[in-house]
């Protein structure tokens, strides 16, 4: 045993005989990263359910106590014994004040004023009828549980009503966020009244522990103090909203872009704001957690400042010293406290009183305010979830001795089940609609000049991820803005992962309800928001309308988002911002956004029912390159180059091109690739064969298709034959052999003639790009030639436009193997194959694999 009078800080080290785990802080350190690995592991295996990680942290909590785990005694004495459960729970203390405080920042007191009577009478019916069930099931505890009698009746009961009463607001934005119902009217309802009540309870704790008094039972203690403690926790809270919010609005005024002044004393300042308020709330005699909640509510929610404030403290806060608070919480939690049938028969009449109160409170009044019935008790459901606000009631209850070891057990079991069953009932009970599109196939090439069916729109969906994709993706839209001919309406969506982090609650409170999980930011009034005004601003230049909205979703699904406006909305195309960005291609800087954002780019191009473009940014601004060679050039400001080596791809990049040489600042050339002359009876086979154990990410994919090569070589000449008798006197037309493909290719990206090399993706090659489909992909996504012009050290200095047209032939692509070539005296022929084919009339043979006839 060690003596707790002994204890210090730091060790000597093991060479001077000291056991690091006899000191505080290698102690609080190896605590720390077993608390982190096991929530973040616990958090990895419950993400296909969808259960937000707060579950985790509180399964992770409780088996590190001395329900699972800690009833190895060895253990728990030697990682968390008795003398570090002071140190452990100060630090995680430190970590729920900052925590608290940003609860606070999440908060908006005027847009909870704006919510409605709707939202604030079932918030009401969500806190009276579990309050008042939490007070029955007090009485029955009292009289259930050995020592419970012990506790005033006044604290007790408060206590339970609280505890049975809260909904936990972040947890629950979080889950409707993930199940796609932010916006849907349930989530808006569910968002107000939420929050409506994350006030009430924090009322109701304040309450609470001025009741609670110092522990010992709070019936010897006067009334007249808990008056004293009420009254002065109330002057507290008017000091803060009269006299410090004024102050912080000035504050945040200060270190807003418009004044030039170092901020980091402001954020200094708040900082120590929050500890100060948390001092004087544990002075008064409420926990100090409620002054730092109070003092976030006074931080103005709009402008740079909360942003600023949020970065600093978020990540450091809620994944390093939160789930430290969570641990303290399960090695309180004893769940083999509750033995024998009658405490587990008081755990399900605590969690179903909570479950009924919540749900049938809220399911009742939601019906008298003419909400649908589905709707109703889907709002029920969703206000019954508890969280954090829910342990730090627990925690405090037991720190006050209000609550003992299986009454903690049972409620702390209470805030796990009903939070975890929060997802699984709500997808089962409520999916709302989304309309029901009709699948068309959406493309660039049923709205050009080479088709007879012109229309009078181009629709188009770009996706940015910041304010840095915006001068080049402002650009390339202009550059495709024809001034002859169609209207241009553009859509821009900003993506947002949606993290558990508190910014990203705070954009999502800013939600809006459009019918998409996504807000207008304009409605949100953002003067800083510099992509919305960019775009807006670059709207009233004519012929293009422009809206802008953000996705805040998870990068999981936030692909269903994307193709579901893309059909909404009907466009022809999206454009995606390719995952790795460059500040300037002359330089080869590469920022890497994530193999999670790359996977998002991969599901859309799956997925989507039209065209879709990766745009590979290199810095395409106007005039960053040489003058381009052709007509006009001394009004060119762009020059694009198009790659044409044939097929569905190609061509629709050939009819973007079209549009482009219609626009007086740019400069078209397209650059034909054919075959090179072979000699007499000299012909060959090229087979790729798929190898199911060779990795998609690394070898390039390509359509199962049954086409006639013979008819795709028709309208591919027919393509360009059309292309040149209407563009002809704008554009330059080029016509190459190349042997060697790669160096022809690259040669076009390191000329410097070019801001933009358009390609298509090739998923139906020509003889000439089927060659490279042995070699390793760094990008698959991009198709071979893409590839090649992406992929950095190859000194490319354009920008590149990977197209993938949208046909239902191509939607099956498979992985091939090295090409293997043969020598026949007759034709030229590509066999992919699919292995999953069978031999029917429609042209597989007898292997399985797709037979196209390239005649030479």
């Amino acid at each position: 045993m060690v003596n707790i009078t002994s204890i210090k800080a730091s060790s000597n080290g093991v060479w001077q005989g000291d056991n690091p785990l006899d000191f505080a802080f290698p102690l609080l350190i190896v605590q720390t990263v077993i608390v982190i690995a096991l929530s973040r592991f616990l958090a990895f295996l419950l993400k296909p359910l969808r259960q937000p990680k707060v579950i985790a942290e509180i399964v992770g909590g409780i088996i590190l106590g001395p329900s699972a785990i800690g009833r190895n005694h060895a253990y728990m004495n030697r990682i968390f014994p008795k003398w570090s459960t002071p140190i452990l729970e100060t630090v995680a203390s430190i970590g729920l004040l900052f925590f608290l405080f940003l609860v606070g920042l999440e908060l908006d007191l005027n847009s909870i004023r704006r919510s409605g009577h709707r939202a604030f009478s079932i918030a009401a019916a969500g806190i009276s009828l579990p309050f008042l069930g939490g007070v029955g099931v007090a009485f029955v505890l009292r009289k259930t549980v050995e020592g419970a009698d012990k506790v005033g009746y006044g604290q007790f009961l408060v206590f339970m009503g609280v505890a049975l009463s809260i909904t936990a607001f972040p947890v629950l934005a979080r889950i409707l966020a993930e199940l796609k119902l932010l916006t849907t009217h349930v989530g808006e309802t569910a968002m107000a009244a939420a929050a409506f009540n994350d006030v009430a309870a924090w009322i109701l704790l304040a309450l609470a522990i001025a009741l609670a008094g110092n522990g010992d039972g709070g019936s010897h203690k006067s009334p007249i103090i808990s008056i004293w403690v009420m009254l002065c926790g109330v002057a507290f809270v008017a000091f803060m909203l009269v006299v410090i919010k004024p102050a912080m609005a000035w504050v945040a005024k200060r270190c807003s872009p418009d004044h030039d002044v170092v901020d980091e004393f402001y954020i200094c300042l708040t900082l120590t704001g929050v500890l100060v308020s948390g001092f004087m709330t544990d002075m008064i005699g409420i926990h100090s957690i409620f002054g730092a909640f109070v003092f976030g509510l006074t931080i103005p929610k709009e402008g740079e400042f909360v942003e600023r404030l949020i970065v600093r403290i978020e990540d450091f806060v809620s994944s390093l010293l939160l789930p430290l608070y969570f641990a303290s919480s399960g090695l309180k939690t004893n769940v083999a406290s509750i033995s024998g049938a009658e405490a587990w028969g008081l755990l399900g009449l605590v969690i179903a009183t909570a479950c009924a109160g919540k749900i049938i409170g809220t399911f009742v009044v939601a019906m008298m305010c003419r909400i649908p019935a589905r709707e109703s008790i889907t709002l029920g459901v969703l206000m019954n979830t508890k969280g954090l606000v829910e342990l730090i009631v627990l925690n405090i209850g037991k720190e006050k001795k209000v609550l003992n070891d299986e009454m903690f057990a049972i409620l702390v079991l209470m805030a796990l089940v009903t939070t975890f069953m929060t997802t699984p009932i709500v997808m089962a009970i409520y999916k709302p609609a989304r309309g029901h599109t009709i699948k068309t196939q959406r493309r660039l090439q049923r709205d050009s000049p080479l088709s007879p069916n012109v229309k009078d729109e181009l629709r188009l969906l770009a996706c940015v991820h910041g304010p840095r994709n915006v001068p080049s993706l402002i650009n390339l839209i202009e550059s495709t803005r024809s001034t002859k001919r169609s209207l241009l309406e553009l859509y821009i969506m900003h993506l947002v992962e949606l993290t558990e982090r508190p910014s990203s609650i705070i954009m999502v409170q800013r939600s809006r309800r459009n019918g998409f999980p996504f807000f207008n930011r304009a409605e949100v009034g953002e003067s800083n928001d510099r992509t919305r005004v960019a775009f807006e601003a670059y709207g009233q230049v004519g012929r293009v309308r422009v809206r802008t909205m953000t996705d805040i979703s998870p990068l999981s699904t936030m692909h269903e988002d994307i193709c579901h406006v893309a059909e909404e909305k009907r466009v022809s195309m999206i454009i995606l911002p390719f995952h790795r960005q460059w500040k300037s291609r002359r330089d080869d800087t590469i920022e890497n956004m994530g193999h999670e954002w790359r996977m998002v780019n991969q599901k859309v191009m799956k997925d989507a029912q039209c065209s879709v473009a990766l745009f590979v940014d290199g810095g395409f601004v106007s005039g960053n390159h040489d003058t381009p060679k052709g007509p006009g050039a001394s009004t060119i400001q762009n020059s694009v180059c198009i790659v044409f080596f044939g097929g569905p791809d190609d061509r629709e990049a050939l009819v973007l091109g079209g549009r482009m040489a219609e626009h007086p600042g740019v400069g078209v050339t397209v650059v034909r690739f054919v075959e090179c002359g072979k000699g007499d009876g000299e012909s060959y086979d090229v087979v790729l064969k798929p190898l199911p154990e060779k990795s998609t990410e690394n070898s390039y994919s390509f359509s199962t298709a049954v086409m006639n090569r013979q008819r795709e070589q028709e309208l591919d000449d027919v393509a360009v034959s059309e292309f040149r008798q209407q563009f002809g006197g704008g554009v330059t037309y080029e016509e190459r052999q190349a042997r060697n493909v790669i160096e022809e290719v690259l040669r076009l990206g390191r000329s410097g003639e070019y801001n933009l090399i358009v390609v298509g993706k090739c998923r139906f090659p020509s003889s000439m790009v089927a060659e490279l489909a042995d070699r390793h992909a760094e990008h698959a996504e991009l198709g071979p030639i893409g590839d090649v012009l992406a992929s950095p050290g190859h000194g490319v200095l354009s920008s590149v436009l990977v197209i993938q047209q949208h046909d239902v032939a191509h939607t099956e692509e498979a992985p091939v193997s090295k090409i293997i070539l043969l020598d026949y005296n007759t034709q030229y022929r590509i066999m992919l194959a699919a292995s999953t084919q069978r031999t029917d009339p429609s042209g597989y043979n007898r292997n399985g694999s797709t037979l196209i006839r390239h005649a030479v």
